[in-house]
């Protein structure tokens, strides 16, 4: 009989769906590009503008794009995983912004599980209980300095 039940708790926790936690986590554009790590790997040639900051006149877009990244998140507190992660797609904007001739990435927004969080200081990244994550949209441009 301890067997029987044994099974059928088992067969039943089997089926119940896992409650993943998706918390958003805000940090500023700034907290990223002042961490050591940020002033390590991007390199000063491609500017950040969130969309609704100050932005200089600009002259050329080069396209929009989509830029992501995650993380274990596990053992790391939200606003670190959340600024790892900015960091990593900042990155990967960097690059791409370099291939096209672009010197900034201009009106970037968080989008993440299809919601899109717009501010003049602020990004967003969805924190779970074992991974972090982050999408960064943005427009490559030549920008005036």
């Amino acid at each position: 009989m301890n067997k029987i039940l044994a099974a059928s708790l088992l067969a039943l926790v089997a089926v119940v769906p896992a409650h993943a936690r998706n918390t958003p986590v805000t940090v500023t554009l700034q907290s990223v590009l002042d961490m050591p790590e940020a002033k390590a790997k991007l390199d000063g040639s491609v500017a950040f503008y969130l969309a609704g900051a100050p932005t200089p006149k600009v002259g050329k877009k080069f396209g929009d794009d989509t830029s992501s990244a995650k993380t274990n998140a596990f053992n790391k507190s939200g606003e670190a995983a959340c600024r790892w992660n900015a960091l990593s797609a900042l990155i990967k904007l960097q690059e791409k912004a370099k291939a096209y001739g672009a010197n900034a990435v201009i009106d970037i927004t968080s989008y993440s599980e299809k919601v899109l969080f717009t501010s003049p200081t602020d990004i967003q990244c969805a924190d779970g209980a074992f991974v972090a994550g982050i999408a960064l949209k943005g427009t490559y441009a030549s920008v005036g300095k």
